[in-house]
């Protein structure tokens, strides 16, 4: 089963500063995901100040400045892993270098047609 494992943190987080992990802590647990044939995709993207969020409604689209963003702390990657079920995925999400400072949650693929 695909799940999509979202993580979050602040920007600050990938400073590699205060024991926080930084790009290379990312790219080595892709490489381990990776050859154990868990990892599907895998980014990291850049800050919530380079957001662009849209929204349509009664018709009408709307850009909402990335600044006005309720979120407690902002999406900062995802990795996208294969897994025999959640308890895995689970297991697998907790591997993740922001997940020791910031958050990870976890969400089952739909199947599509």
């Amino acid at each position: 089963m695909k799940y999509l494992c979202l993580v979050y943190g602040e920007a600050d987080h990938f400073s590699g500063n205060s024991g926080c992990p930084d790009d290379a802590a990312y790219r080595a647990y892709a490489g381990l995901l990776a050859e154990g044939g868990r990892l599907l995709a895998g980014e990291l993207l850049t800050g919530d100040y380079s957001a662009t969020t849209v929204q349509v409604r009664q018709g009408k689209v709307a850009v909402i400045d990335a600044t006005k963003s309720e979120q407690a702390a902002p999406l900062a990657g995802f990795f996208l892993v294969t897994a025999r079920d959640l308890n895995e995925a689970i297991h697998l999400a907790s591997g993740i270098p922001l997940a020791g400072v910031g958050c990870v949650e976890i969400r089952p693929v739909r199947v599509t047609l």
